[in-house]
């Protein structure tokens, strides 16, 4: 007899929608059935009686109107079959309503940090009622490292007893491209900060808005939802401190557009920095660490020595080394830690470790 799950889907944006293509090939001996679909904030696919929705006209099929997460946990529980959710929105109003949806046996895969890296009460919440006999499983792999195994070894290092003692890395896609750009061992390298925040936001590796990616607030939501798997119990992401690259002059400009065109006027700011750096054989990186021995968290410019692993970071990979009682030698974990395909990948594989446990 062959296994199967039903699946609901929130979001059919970037990530959402090499989720579907990917769940359309994939290849498993447990059968997906697709009985929810919200491909838009208002706009969903689903019928009363469960028939599976059909991933190849999804775009053009007739929809209903969005359920609310109340009628949908009851659409879901009314199935009588183990459900996957799958939220691929950063919404935070889905993200607040996880610990309900858990509770009610449904369970969770998304790439959405909100959840995890808000309020410690809504983690604490979650995970809580992850643990009771009738909860719903919870795996959010790609909420750091998009589809980097980061998250599950660190889970496994925990519950076999290891112990962290530092964590560090850089968890910011379009912040490792820019500092990779800007501060590297080559003297000669001339390169304005600015001019690197604008290639980066004309290759669409910035948020519209490049603020949105140099306040640090992204790195400081996966340096949260990290520590916390690690046994620090940090209250908010903004708990702790958080180093932003715009300028506090820059901080209340009304566009973004207006923010870049000013942006030049604080270069030497940083190119000093950089400069320092390089007369110590360094560069700079923008890094997020969690570090129990100094009792602290922060996300912060860090400086690094040419051999360090750090250093010689290509493109807009993330990186992170997570040192323990075991791994007295950091373990390192590199790779493209942003990207609708990866990203999807690391959703699309939580959800089959889901299956695998409650498929029936």
């Amino acid at each position: 007899m062959v296994k199967s799950v039903n699946v609901a889907i929130i979001g059919s944006g970037v990530v959402g929608s090499a989720f579907v293509n990917q769940l359309k090939n994939l290849k498993t001996a447990i059968n997906f059935n697709v009985v929810y679909f919200a491909r838009s904030s208002k706009e969903a696919l689903f019928s009363s009686d469960y028939k599976p929705v059909d991933l190849a006209s999804y775009k053009n099929a007739s929809a209903q109107a969005v359920l609310s997460l109340d009628e949908l946990t009851k659409f879901l529980k009314g199935a009588s079959k183990p459900t996957i959710l799958i939220d691929n929105t950063s919404n935070s109003t889905i993200a607040d309503y996880y610990p309900t949806f858990v509770k009610e046996g449904i369970s969770i895969a998304t790439p959405n940090k909100k959840a995890f890296s808000s309020d410690l009460s809504v983690w604490n919440e979650i995970f809580k009622n992850s643990e009771a006999p009738s909860g719903g499983l919870v795996y959010h792999e790609a909420t750091v490292g998009a589809g980097l195994p980061i998250i599950g070894p660190l889970r496994d290092l925990i519950t076999t007893g290891d112990k962290v003692e530092k964590i560090e890395g850089i968890f910011s896609g379009t912040l490792s491209y820019i500092f990779n750009e800007f501060s590297t061992t080559d003297p000669s390298t001339k390169v304005k900060f600015s001019d690197v925040v604008k290639v980066a936001k004309d290759l669409g590796y910035t948020e519209p808005d490049p603020r949105d990616d140099l306040n640090g607030l992204d790195v400081a939501r996966k340096v949260t939802i990290l520590a916390r798997i690690s046994g620090f119990d940090v209250e908010s992401p903004t708990s702790f401190p958080v180093e932003s690259l715009i300028p506090k002059e820059l901080e209340s400009v009304q566009t973004a557009d207006e923010f870049l065109s000013k942006l030049p006027d604080f270069d030497a700011d940083i190119q000093k920095v950089k400069e320092e750096a390089l007369a110590e054989n360094k560069v700079l990186r923008f890094v997020g660490q969690v570090d129990f021995k100094a009792n602290k968290v922060s996300v912060e410019i860090g400086k690094y020595g040419f051999d360090h692993p750090f250093a010689s970071l290509k493109g807009s990979d993330n990186v992170v080394s997570i040192k323990t009682e075991r791994y007295s030698n950091p373990l390192i974990i590199q790779g493209a830690g942003a990207g609708a395909e990866v990203t999807a990948h690391g959703v699309l594989a939580d959800a089959i470790k889901i299956a695998e446990r409650i498929a029936i």
